[in-house]
């Protein structure tokens, strides 16, 4: 258990850890790739690491070095795994791996954790089914662990919904320049999460592989295209950066975060708006990012293209005049925990008063005292909730090493915030 030094201002620089979205695609990329890529300021972290294992078993060879991963790539001509592939509760790794599975002659076993064991999957499955592959649960639950019978995958037109979670389009994105066809992936109803297909687009074509987005109703990924090697720098994860920046938020302080690019494809990027709404004062420089707190007020906010932002905002709402009302959120019940659930008790227990739907949080200020903060195994409970800490005194947040799966290093650099 770690408690939280509470403070008045701060002024505080901080560098940003390399994206998770960006690394985990970037790896599996170059482990499809022809030669060998080398992928720079990477997020080294549970679910990179549980995603790297897992490529080496398929054949590909990844090395970690001090500052980078070192990938060779196998040209999409996969090994099947000779054991069972265990990702922990990396919903990433889950996903993407259950395409590339396809690839692999014979069979392969993908499985996890208690939770992960809980994750819907069954989109996917019905996906790849669809394409000819044998794709399972071994459960009949809809969730892993799962058996998929690979070989070659012929490609087609392919329906998938929207509405569950953007990985599902993303798995299938990132394996299909190795079948054997163009591919056609149909989104029905509304896709969700739409800046996380962004950011699956702009990171195919930087390894030069294009698609066609219609209007996030259909992506067509032309056949006959290869990855190509290349050195890739991993930008910093927004992600990671808003508990920084709602730092600064409910201080009334000020906190420059590194190593961020401006031009993103990160929803979480966005954060920074919903920021300005609240009151704050934003800086954007070539690699830099400055946010200015400022008297908070409360927004009513559609978080359907930020959702892993939206724990950190629940908090910072804790310290705005006036309720704020958090809608487009159903996903978070499917995440780490429920987050819906999570957030509405932990928040409670603080003393604020809320209200949760089936995809929406209101939450009301109330008056608050230190408490010990569940986490739930979920890395995002504990690192939005060390941010008040930093207002409320007496704040613990119990089992803090759940933030290796995305920020190993997150409470040395955020001691760093009032050292």
């Amino acid at each position: 258990m770690i408690e939280i030094q509470s403070l008045n201002k701060l002024k505080a620089e901080v560098d940003c850890p390399g994206s998770k979205s960006y690394t985990n695609r970037a790896l599996l990329i170059s482990a499809l790739a022809d030669g060998c890529s080398r992928l720079e300021n990477p997020l080294f972290s549970d679910d990179t690491h549980y995603m790297s294992v897992a490529l080496n078993l398929f054949g590909a060879k990844v090395v970690q070095e001090n500052d980078g991963f070192s990938v060779t790539g196998t040209g999409g001509k996969l090994q099947a795994p000779g054991e069972e592939i265990f990702v922990g509760n990396a919903g990433t790794a889950m996903r993407f791996l259950t395409t590339l599975s396809a690839l692999a002659p014979g069979t392969s076993i993908l499985t996890g954790n208690d939770r992960m064991r809980e994750r819907p999957i069954l989109d996917l499955l019905d996906a790849l089914n669809s394409l000819g592959v044998p794709a399972r649960s071994i459960s009949n639950n809809g969730c892993p662990p799962l058996e998929i019978k690979g070989g070659s995958v012929s490609g087609g037109k392919v329906e998938i919904a929207g509405n569950k979670s953007s990985q599902y389009l993303t798995s299938l994105l990132l394996s299909a320049p190795c079948f054997q066809n163009e591919t056609c992936i149909s989104i029905l109803g509304d896709l969700t999460s739409k800046p996380y297909a962004d950011l699956t687009l702009d990171i195919m074509a930087a390894f030069g592989v294009r698609v066609e987005n219609e209007s996030y109703r259909e992506f067509r990924v032309p056949a006959g295209q290869c990855y190509q090697a290349r050195t890739y720098e991993v930008e910093g994860d927004y992600s990671s950066a808003s508990y920084f920046f709602a730092s600064a938020a409910v201080t009334g302080g000020e906190v420059d975060v590194n190593r961020l690019n401006p031009q993103s494809s990160q929803g979480d990027k966005q954060f920074l708006s919903a920021l300005e709404q609240m009151g704050c004062g934003v800086e954007i420089g070539e690699k830099k990012i400055v946010v200015k707190g400022n008297p908070l007020r409360g927004i009513n906010i559609n978080m359907n293209t930020m959702p892993d932002a939206a724990q950190t905002l629940a908090v910072v709402a804790l310290f705005a005049e006036g309720e704020t009302t958090i809608t487009g959120i159903g996903n978070l019940r499917i995440k780490e925990t429920d987050r819906i659930a999570a957030l509405a008790c932990e928040l409670s227990r603080l003393g604020a008063k809320v209200t949760e739907g089936d995809d929406y949080l209101v939450i009301k200020p109330g008056n608050y005292s230190g408490a010990e903060i569940k986490t739930y195994d979920d890395h995002r409970m504990a690192m939005s909730f060390a941010v008040a800490g930093l207002k409320i005194p007496g704040v613990k947040i119990k089992n803090p090493k759940c933030v290796e799966k995305s920020f190993p290093d997150f409470f040395e650099r955020f001691k760093k915030l009032y050292e």
